[in-house]
């Protein structure tokens, strides 16, 4: 995808040397052949509205370009890249009128376009495989609000939670990361077309007609930042990392409750090993996992080529977008293996009740006991220090009565009832008391997953949206073309 210029007078000075194929993008320019086939019908159209250019050369080039797409991309003449292939096409069926698609546009603005028509429907796709993970976290919550599990600070047992927290946890990191996709593509789905190589045309274009045929929200108004700008990319790639990054954190977490038993990935989900017949291994979190570094990568090559660039156009933007489509497809494939796991995964629930108190992970919810009897919370934090001291990793409440005793010189029903004690001891008991906004207790896990079910449900709503409109834009420019072949 390379700069401005009309390719059919460009071809015979620039057609040899030995940089040929370096300068070439073709090998990965399918990914945009529809794209761009939408770009140039939507221009076409637009010079015709305007009288650019007539409407028999319109139809022309019209008729040409829906045999280029019933042939396919592989059928394309040699070209250094997608656009100049097309239009090679066009003129051989044509003639000398089929130069005239390249009326009044650059290269530079028709690549920018046709980047930013692919990649907001694959943001779109991102999104989609996003919210589709968070409405499985939202079903296991529903359905495991009361399977207690341990918790963990540091990966050592810290308080009694449940599987419907934990997976909550995870739902609300990736709401933010949905809107971050959505910002993302809302910047992306405005049309640069018009700019022409970086300082518009003297031809009366109609910039907001072509954006309207294509879709596109609006306009980037300064033609410069038009042709040249692809801070869009970088935004989508940095959405798409905090994304992996997200999804990182999951996948470790259930690859680590594998290991403990607190977790069954599918067999559709694991694989075993090829020497040791007895192992079940929850690979594809693994490979989720790594996701986050190609992810990463991707943003950190991306800033790297696009930094410190004059303005206008330069070659380096040729390399810059493969990263971008490193990122979405990566990150997308990700999210749907990791929604996959997430809705078929089993939750031993005696065992994670078994495991949720080891550790004297209720210390906290016997200092709150307490401190609720009136101690200060410093000296219940002594107090359970020492219980833990003298008890281990099974305190018990005899324990923290002689603790307390020999912290404070008085017996612990003289500081709060026993019973409350007894109670906080046990990580069921422990897990109710935390009904708080945001806690883990049932009721309040109850109302967290009818909000998480609510932003889903809007966030289904406005992806239904954008699709209907991008589908809508999409008929009115096939109609259009209609009009003329």
């Amino acid at each position: 995808m390379t700069g401005g210029g009309d390719p059919v007078v460009r071809r015979d000075r620039f057609s040899g040397g030995p940089a040929r194929s370096f300068l070439s993008s073709m090998d990965g320019d399918g990914r945009i052949f529809e794209a761009d086939l939408a770009v140039d019908r939507a221009h076409v159209v637009m010079l015709a509205e305007q009288d650019i250019i007539g409407d028999e050369a319109a139809a022309a080039i019209l008729g040409a370009l829906a045999d280029v797409e019933a042939a396919g991309f592989d059928a394309l003449p040699p070209g250094e890249d997608v656009h100049e292939a097309i239009e090679t096409a066009v003129v051989e069926a044509v003639g000398r009128d089929g130069g005239k698609l390249h009326t009044a546009r650059s290269r530079n603005d028709e690549v920018a376009a046709c980047i930013r028509y692919r990649l907001r429907a694959d943001l779109l796709d991102a999104v989609e495989a996003v919210v589709a993970l968070r409405s499985a976290l939202a079903d296991v919550a529903a359905a495991e609000a009361e399977t207690v599990m341990p918790g963990f600070t540091h990966l050592q047992p810290a308080q009694p939670t449940t599987v419907a927290h934990w997976a909550l946890s995870y739902a609300g990191t990736l709401a933010r990361d949905t809107g971050r996709l959505c910002d993302a593509y809302g910047r992306t789905n405005e049309s640069p077309l018009g700019a022409a190589a970086f300082a518009g045309t003297t031809f009366g274009v109609d910039r907001e007609r072509t954006a309207a045929l294509l879709g596109f929200d609006g306009v980037v108004a300064n033609a410069a930042d038009a042709a040249a700008s692809r801070d869009f990319l970088l935004e989508a790639v940095s959405a798409l990392a905090s994304v992996a990054v997200t999804c990182s954190g999951l996948a470790a977490d259930v690859v680590f409750f594998a290991n403990r038993g607190f977790v069954e990935v599918s067999d559709d989900y694991a694989s075993t090993s090829s020497i040791m017949p007895q192992k079940k291994n929850p690979d594809t979190m693994e490979l989720v996992r790594a996701t986050a570094g190609d992810a990463v990568g991707a943003q950190q090559a991306l800033a790297t080529t696009l930094q410190g660039l004059p303005r206008a156009y330069n070659r380096d933007l040729q390399r810059a977008t493969g990263h971008a489509w490193t990122a979405v497809d990566g990150v997308t494939s990700a999210v749907e293996v990791a929604a996959g796991v997430v809705a078929t995964a089993g939750w031993p629930a005696d065992d994670l009740e078994a495991a949720a108190g080891e550790g004297f992970s209720t210390a906290t919810g016997v200092a709150d006991a307490l401190a609720a009897g009136g101690l200060p919370f410093r000296t219940a934090h002594e107090v359970v220090a020492l219980a833990a001291e003298r008890g281990g990793e099974g305190a018990t409440l005899d324990a923290v009565a002689a603790a307390t005793e020999a912290v404070t010189g008085e017996p612990l029903s003289a500081v709060v009832e026993p019973a409350a004690v007894a109670d906080a001891l046990d990580p069921v008991e422990s897990v109710a008391a935390r009904d708080s906004a945001g806690g883990p207790a049932p009721a309040a896990v109850e109302a967290a997953v009818a909000d998480v079910r609510d932003g889903i449900d809007a966030d289904e709503a406005a992806l239904a949206a954008e699709r209907a409109s991008l589908a809508d834009a999409a008929d009115a420019l096939a109609a259009e073309v209609s009009g003329y072949v």
